[in-house]
């Protein structure tokens, strides 16, 4: 069975690709999930603190704003556990490169302009052979336009791609005021590739305590829908790869994904839940459904329920919505008419 797939022009093996998670901190970990069957790897991220440290800035940026509110300091890691700096980051670039037979995407996460080039730059020359760009950021400021908040992840886009000539990957989140919009820009602008969608981590409120604290919560495979959603939407629609993470779980999350469109699908939560081995599982699980239904090769399952193969392509739409709530039965059996579920 052909299960070979191009993402940002590299020649993958299979569509699974674990994405950046704390997996990817060790070599012995990067090994495990290549003899699994990954086909690439998305290395844990650097992020715009960590270099901020390194360069002996963070306290000044850290202290900003937070005169009257000591406690948030304490999202921030304490010094000693910005273990895993540029230079060490560069350095295990370097050396999964030697290790590894599979491609290696680096992960730079940040916000502010001006220092994604210089790091960029270190990252091609270490040896990556692509970049995926994550832009964590949440326009707090009650001044600031959509169109501001936009023109950021181009401009971040933009230097990048003039500072290097390795593909170049931007992971999104699912909030623009126009997904569609701002997917075609982007894509214009230079992307290789779209990563649908980044989990942003909502911080909990412990009453107990008065205080706000972080919650990582594991995804699930409902999570898929959203992805899954804008990717069938925007194939064929862009000319740009498209990863969809969030919600890969098991074969089947794995089979929509590339029926809607990706050319890859991403893992993170199932793997820390359930170990890399599931990757094994995956593969072995998608060979068996594409022979069971006479696939040849992903390419004939790629893009075949896309809205623009789907039979209903109103179905990513409102009509979707309506449907849904009219499809909802009472305690007696009966269909009810669309309501509102907020």
């Amino acid at each position: 069975m052909n299960l070979k797939t191009k993402y940002l022009g590299l020649e993958l093996k299979n569509p699974l690709v674990p994405s950046s998670s704390p997996l990817s901190r060790t070599l012995d970990g990067l090994r495990q999930m290549e003899d699994a069957g990954a086909s690439a790897v998305v290395l844990y991220s650097l992020f715009e603190e960590q270099i901020l440290h390194e360069t002996h800035t963070l306290n000044e940026h850290l202290l900003q704003g937070t005169e009257s509110f000591a406690e948030a300091l304490n999202y921030f890691p304490e010094a000693p556990e910005f273990k895993h700096g540029p230079d060490v980051y560069l350095n295990h670039i370097r050396r999964a490169k030697d290790a590894l037979n599979i491609p290696i995407i680096a992960s730079l996460n940040g916000v502010s302009d001006g220092w994604w080039i210089r790091y960029a730059r270190d990252i091609e020359q270490a040896g990556a052979d692509a970049l995926e760009l994550n832009i964590y950021y949440l326009p707090t400021s009650l001044d600031e336009s959509s169109a501001e908040v936009e023109a950021m992840y181009l401009e971040a886009l933009a230097h990048v791609k003039e500072a290097v000539s390795i593909p170049v990957a931007m992971k999104l989140s699912p909030y623009f005021s126009a997904m569609g919009n701002m997917a075609k820009r982007l894509v214009e602008g230079g992307a290789d590739g779209l990563v649908l969608f980044n989990r942003f981590y909502q911080p909990d409120l412990d009453l107990e305590n008065l205080a706000v604290v972080p919650n990582l919560v594991l995804s699930n495979s409902t999570e898929l829908r959203l992805p899954l959603r804008w990717t069938a939407i925007l194939y064929g629609r862009i000319q740009a790869d498209i990863a969809l993470t969030s919600g890969v779980h098991n074969v089947t999350d794995v089979l929509k994904g590339l029926a809607a469109g990706a050319s890859v699908t991403m893992i993170a939560s199932e793997l820390l839940r359930n170990g890399v081995g599931r990757l094994q599982v995956l593969r072995e699980g998608i060979v068996q459904w594409l022979e069971e239904n006479e696939y040849e090769s992903l390419d004939q399952l790629r893009g075949s329920l896309s809205q623009i193969n789907c039979a209903e392509p109103a179905a990513f739409e409102r009509a979707n919505y309506m449907r849904v709530l009219s499809s909802y039965a009472d305690d007696y059996g009966r269909r009810t008419m669309p309501v509102s579920f907020d």
